[in-house]
């Protein structure tokens, strides 16, 4: 039986993210002042980076609104974060946020401060509006998540 039990957990841990690289976004950020006035007016996901012209693997500085590549090409977002301590950025390749301050990817479903320049960049790069989730279902979800959890106590 409690070979059943470990078994289990195992499962539900590699299904719901232990071992698989899951990474839960953060909610909330320290940084958020540090947000640029106008997110607005962005550039397409399309943009090389500025520095090296790369055309893929592209971050938007949230702070200042430049293109840079991202570590896995040559680096140069990481080296703009060091340089000027822009640490809020957005990805035109799966359109996240990561704080390089924080070192966490934050949501920008959540965070309401981030879904006007989400939005955009979703439009920019799909043609249409994302579907975001509700506050009502994200209630829901959690407690549901707050149900499951008291009950297998």
């Amino acid at each position: 039986m409690a070979n059943e039990v470990s078994s289990s957990s195992v499962a539900l841990e590699l299904m719901f993210g232990g071992e698989s690289g899951w990474v839960e976004a953060r909610t909330w950020c320290d940084h958020l002042a540090s947000l640029s006035s106008d997110l607005s007016h962005i550039l397409t996901p399309h943009t090389p980076c500025t520095r090296c012209h790369h055309p893929f693997e592209n971050w938007l500085c949230l702070c200042c609104k430049d293109v840079l590549c991202s570590r896995f090409v040559n680096m140069h977002m990481l080296e703009h974060y060091q340089e000027k301590d822009h640490c809020l950025a957005l990805s035109y390749s799966d359109l996240s946020v990561w704080c390089f301050s924080c070192d966490s990817y934050l949501d920008a479903q959540v965070i309401l401060q981030l879904r006007p320049v989400y939005e955009i960049a979703h439009l920019l790069k799909f043609g249409e509006a994302p579907p975001f989730r509700t506050m009502q279902l994200l209630q829901v979800c959690d407690n549901n998540e707050a149900g499951s959890s008291s009950s297998t106590s």
